[in-house]
């Protein structure tokens, strides 16, 4: 009689499904038990523990995203750098490449931190990293229609949106 084995195709394939249904078991598990009693304080919009005030569909400054998308970059390097280091440190490939393999591997993360290092570089001198920057001068125009009109108009798309 032949035996069969699952491949490691299909015991990685056995987990999935079994953290699928895991997941979908704890769901609804958690959806029968809670309770479920929604107030006016419950469905406010939560801002650590403020009231919030104004419309929640405000402007961030894309300082924040920049500044998150820097860190997200460097975290990566670090990453990248401790497989780097296990793998290309090995004693026995770089005797078995008479050095050539470290020296490699040595270039190789020089490349990479130098790429990193002229992006850092380049959001440095652009001023991305500065947290407040000079505001941006205006240019100011003349025009025949008095501020007031833009003021009046402005409201009114004030007004027209809060009856949305």
């Amino acid at each position: 009689m032949k035996e069969t084995y699952l491949s490691d195709f299909g015991t990685i394939l056995l987990f999935l499904i079994g953290g699928a249904i895991f997941v979908v078991i704890g769901l609804l598990t958690a959806k029968l038990i809670r309770p479920s009693r929604p107030n006016a304080e419950k469905l406010t919009t939560y801002e650590s523990g403020e009231e919030p005030i104004g419309n929640s569909w405000v402007q961030f400054n894309p300082r924040f995203y920049v500044v998150a998308l820097i860190f997200i970059i460097f975290d990566v390097e670090l990453a990248f750098l401790f497989p780097w280091a296990t793998v290309f440190g090995r004693r026995d490939l770089i005797e078995a490449t008479d050095g050539v393999w470290g020296w490699f591997s040595l270039i190789e993360m020089f490349i990479f931190i130098g790429v990193l290092a002229l992006g850092l570089a380049y959001a440095w001198a652009k001023g991305h990293l500065d947290w407040i920057k000079p505001k941006p001068i205006v240019p100011q125009s003349r025009s025949r229609i008095p501020m007031d009109v833009y003021q009046r108009v402005n409201e009114r798309r004030a007004v027209n949106r809060k009856q949305l």
